[in-house]
Protein backbone atom coordinates (compact mmCIF):
# COMPACT_ATOMS: atom_id res chain seq x y z
CA UNK A 1 0.00 0.00 0.00
CA UNK A 2 1.24 3.48 -1.27
CA UNK A 3 2.61 5.38 2.26
CA UNK A 4 0.92 8.20 1.31
CA UNK A 5 -3.01 7.02 0.26
CA UNK A 6 -4.83 8.50 3.15
CA UNK A 7 -3.33 11.97 2.43
CA UNK A 8 -3.48 11.30 -1.07
CA UNK A 9 -7.36 10.58 -0.93
CA UNK A 10 -7.44 13.90 0.96
CA UNK A 11 -5.03 16.01 -1.18
CA UNK A 12 -4.93 14.31 -4.58
CA UNK A 13 -2.52 13.09 -6.84
CA UNK A 14 -1.58 16.22 -8.26
CA UNK A 15 -1.25 17.54 -4.50
CA UNK A 16 1.18 14.67 -3.52
CA UNK A 17 3.08 14.65 -7.01
CA UNK A 18 3.81 18.19 -5.67
CA UNK A 19 4.83 18.02 -2.75
CA UNK A 20 7.48 15.07 -3.84
CA UNK A 21 8.94 16.98 -6.42
CA UNK A 22 9.86 19.97 -3.82
CA UNK A 23 12.50 21.05 -1.30
CA UNK A 24 12.25 22.25 2.06
CA UNK A 25 14.38 23.62 4.02
CA UNK A 26 14.50 23.53 8.31
CA UNK A 27 16.59 25.41 10.37
CA UNK A 28 16.51 24.26 13.80
CA UNK A 29 15.96 20.62 14.94
CA UNK A 30 14.28 21.47 18.39
CA UNK A 31 11.22 20.98 19.88
CA UNK A 32 9.29 22.87 16.87
CA UNK A 33 11.48 22.29 14.66
CA UNK A 34 11.13 18.22 14.71
CA UNK A 35 7.68 18.52 14.34
CA UNK A 36 7.80 20.46 11.59
CA UNK A 37 10.27 17.59 10.00
CA UNK A 38 8.25 14.78 10.80
CA UNK A 39 4.47 16.28 9.91
CA UNK A 40 6.81 17.36 5.90
CA UNK A 41 8.34 13.89 5.99
CA UNK A 42 5.02 12.25 7.00
CA UNK A 43 3.34 14.51 4.04
CA UNK A 44 5.34 13.62 1.07
CA UNK A 45 7.90 16.16 0.69
CA UNK A 46 10.68 14.74 -1.59
CA UNK A 47 13.90 16.57 -0.25
CA UNK A 48 14.11 18.05 3.35
CA UNK A 49 17.31 19.98 4.50
CA UNK A 50 17.93 19.89 7.57
CA UNK A 51 20.19 22.30 9.71
CA UNK A 52 20.99 22.36 13.30
CA UNK A 53 24.62 22.59 15.12
CA UNK A 54 23.56 21.26 18.35
CA UNK A 55 23.41 17.16 19.75
CA UNK A 56 20.35 15.79 21.40
CA UNK A 57 20.25 16.17 25.30
CA UNK A 58 18.31 14.21 28.04
CA UNK A 59 16.74 17.70 28.82
CA UNK A 60 15.13 17.33 25.41
CA UNK A 61 13.69 14.13 25.77
CA UNK A 62 10.13 16.12 26.95
CA UNK A 63 9.47 17.45 23.89
CA UNK A 64 11.76 16.93 20.96
CA UNK A 65 10.67 14.24 18.30
CA UNK A 66 14.20 13.25 18.06
CA UNK A 67 15.37 13.03 21.69
CA UNK A 68 15.27 9.91 22.90
CA UNK A 69 17.35 7.42 25.58
CA UNK A 70 19.29 6.13 22.63
CA UNK A 71 20.04 9.70 20.37
CA UNK A 72 21.44 11.60 23.55
CA UNK A 73 24.77 13.10 22.27
CA UNK A 74 24.30 12.49 19.32
CA UNK A 75 23.62 14.65 16.36
CA UNK A 76 20.47 16.53 16.13
CA UNK A 77 20.77 16.60 11.87
CA UNK A 78 22.26 12.48 12.47
CA UNK A 79 19.36 11.65 13.76
CA UNK A 80 16.84 13.58 11.81
CA UNK A 81 18.25 12.52 9.06
CA UNK A 82 17.83 8.71 10.27
CA UNK A 83 14.43 9.81 11.52
CA UNK A 84 13.13 10.74 8.17
CA UNK A 85 14.62 8.06 6.47
CA UNK A 86 12.41 5.46 8.52
CA UNK A 87 9.79 7.31 7.86
CA UNK A 88 10.34 6.50 4.05
CA UNK A 89 13.64 5.60 2.54
CA UNK A 90 12.85 7.72 -0.76
CA UNK A 91 12.71 11.02 1.04
CA UNK A 92 15.91 12.62 -0.06
CA UNK A 93 18.14 14.06 3.20
CA UNK A 94 20.28 16.63 3.18
CA UNK A 95 22.06 17.94 6.45
CA UNK A 96 24.03 20.81 7.77
CA UNK A 97 25.67 20.47 10.83
CA UNK A 98 25.99 24.34 11.85
CA UNK A 99 24.83 27.44 13.68
CA UNK A 100 22.99 29.73 11.07
CA UNK A 101 24.78 33.55 11.53
CA UNK A 102 25.85 36.12 9.09
CA UNK A 103 28.48 34.47 7.25
CA UNK A 104 25.85 31.03 5.98
CA UNK A 105 25.53 31.09 3.22
CA UNK A 106 24.66 27.20 1.86
CA UNK A 107 24.73 26.31 -2.38
CA UNK A 108 20.84 25.23 -1.88
CA UNK A 109 17.79 26.69 -3.26
CA UNK A 110 14.78 25.12 -1.51
CA UNK A 111 11.28 25.83 -2.55
CA UNK A 112 10.25 27.08 1.74
CA UNK A 113 12.23 27.74 4.84
CA UNK A 114 10.87 27.00 8.35
CA UNK A 115 12.35 29.13 10.31
CA UNK A 116 12.82 27.18 14.04
CA UNK A 117 15.44 28.39 15.15
CA UNK A 118 15.75 30.10 18.90
CA UNK A 119 18.74 32.79 18.50
CA UNK A 120 17.91 36.34 17.49
CA UNK A 121 20.41 37.28 15.54
CA UNK A 122 20.81 33.71 13.55
CA UNK A 123 16.65 34.15 12.46
CA UNK A 124 17.57 37.61 10.93
CA UNK A 125 20.17 36.41 9.32
CA UNK A 126 18.02 33.72 7.73
CA UNK A 127 15.09 35.88 6.80
CA UNK A 128 18.34 37.98 4.74
CA UNK A 129 19.56 35.16 2.90
CA UNK A 130 15.84 33.80 2.05
CA UNK A 131 15.17 37.90 1.08
CA UNK A 132 18.06 38.43 -1.30
CA UNK A 133 17.66 34.71 -2.61
CA UNK A 134 13.39 35.62 -2.95
CA UNK A 135 12.73 32.10 -1.05
CA UNK A 136 9.70 32.21 1.01
CA UNK A 137 10.25 31.51 4.60
CA UNK A 138 7.28 30.96 7.67
CA UNK A 139 8.86 31.39 11.19
CA UNK A 140 8.36 30.12 15.04
CA UNK A 141 8.12 33.03 17.24
CA UNK A 142 8.50 31.82 21.33
CA UNK A 143 7.08 28.84 21.88
CA UNK A 144 8.30 28.46 25.13
CA UNK A 145 7.00 29.37 28.93
CA UNK A 146 3.03 28.84 27.18
CA UNK A 147 0.61 26.28 27.73
CA UNK A 148 -2.32 27.30 25.90
CA UNK A 149 -1.97 25.89 22.32
CA UNK A 150 -5.20 27.08 21.51
CA UNK A 151 -3.67 30.70 21.63
CA UNK A 152 -1.85 29.77 18.60
CA UNK A 153 -1.95 31.90 15.25
CA UNK A 154 -0.85 32.58 12.18
CA UNK A 155 0.02 36.23 11.26
CA UNK A 156 2.20 38.03 9.43
CA UNK A 157 5.05 39.77 11.86
CA UNK A 158 3.35 42.83 11.38
CA UNK A 159 0.37 41.72 12.97
CA UNK A 160 1.82 39.88 15.94
CA UNK A 161 1.03 40.76 19.27
CA UNK A 162 1.75 39.72 22.99
CA UNK A 163 4.90 37.68 22.31
CA UNK A 164 8.04 39.32 23.71
CA UNK A 165 10.13 37.31 20.69
CA UNK A 166 8.14 38.69 17.87
CA UNK A 167 8.21 42.40 19.26
CA UNK A 168 11.94 41.97 19.16
CA UNK A 169 12.16 40.45 15.99
CA UNK A 170 9.16 42.99 14.15
CA UNK A 171 11.71 45.89 15.34
CA UNK A 172 14.65 44.53 14.07
CA UNK A 173 12.96 43.87 10.56
CA UNK A 174 11.59 47.24 10.20
CA UNK A 175 14.74 48.43 10.78
CA UNK A 176 16.82 46.12 8.20
CA UNK A 177 13.81 46.90 6.16
CA UNK A 178 13.23 42.98 5.79
CA UNK A 179 9.99 42.24 3.99
CA UNK A 180 6.81 41.08 5.80
CA UNK A 181 6.40 37.65 6.12
CA UNK A 182 4.24 34.93 8.15
CA UNK A 183 4.54 33.44 11.34
CA UNK A 184 2.99 31.15 14.10
CA UNK A 185 3.17 32.98 17.58
CA UNK A 186 0.87 32.68 20.74
CA UNK A 187 -1.14 35.68 22.08
CA UNK A 188 -0.72 33.71 25.56
CA UNK A 189 1.34 35.55 28.10
CA UNK A 190 4.46 34.02 28.71
CA UNK A 191 4.04 32.04 32.19
CA UNK A 192 7.18 33.09 34.49
CA UNK A 193 9.15 30.58 36.37
CA UNK A 194 11.98 30.92 39.21
CA UNK A 195 14.99 30.29 36.81
CA UNK A 196 16.93 32.03 33.55
CA UNK A 197 15.92 28.51 31.58
CA UNK A 198 12.65 28.66 29.23
CA UNK A 199 10.25 25.97 30.80
CA UNK A 200 8.71 24.23 27.62
CA UNK A 201 6.03 21.55 27.06
CA UNK A 202 5.32 19.26 23.94
CA UNK A 203 1.84 20.19 23.39
CA UNK A 204 2.23 24.16 22.33
CA UNK A 205 5.69 23.44 21.02
CA UNK A 206 4.40 20.34 19.04
CA UNK A 207 1.39 22.82 17.67
CA UNK A 208 3.61 25.67 16.50
CA UNK A 209 5.82 23.15 14.24
CA UNK A 210 2.47 21.22 13.01
CA UNK A 211 1.22 24.77 11.93
CA UNK A 212 4.27 25.86 10.27
CA UNK A 213 4.41 22.88 8.31
CA UNK A 214 1.05 22.91 7.03
CA UNK A 215 1.37 26.65 5.72
CA UNK A 216 4.23 25.04 3.89
CA UNK A 217 2.15 22.11 2.61
CA UNK A 218 -0.65 24.38 1.84
CA UNK A 219 1.35 26.93 0.07
CA UNK A 220 3.45 24.24 -1.93
CA UNK A 221 0.15 22.65 -2.82
CA UNK A 222 -1.93 25.63 -3.48
CA UNK A 223 -5.16 24.08 -1.28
Amino acid sequence: MDRLHRIRLLLGDAAIDALQSKTVMVVGCGAVGSMAIEALARSGVGHIIVVDFDTVDVTNINRQLIALSTTVARPKVDVARAHIHDISPDIRVTTFNMFWDENTNPDVMPDFVVDAIDSVPSKIALYRWCASHNIPFIASMGAANKTDPSQIHIAPISKTNTCPLAARIRKLVRTENLPDFPTVFSTQNPIKNDTNTLGSMITVTGCFGLNLANYVIQNLTHI
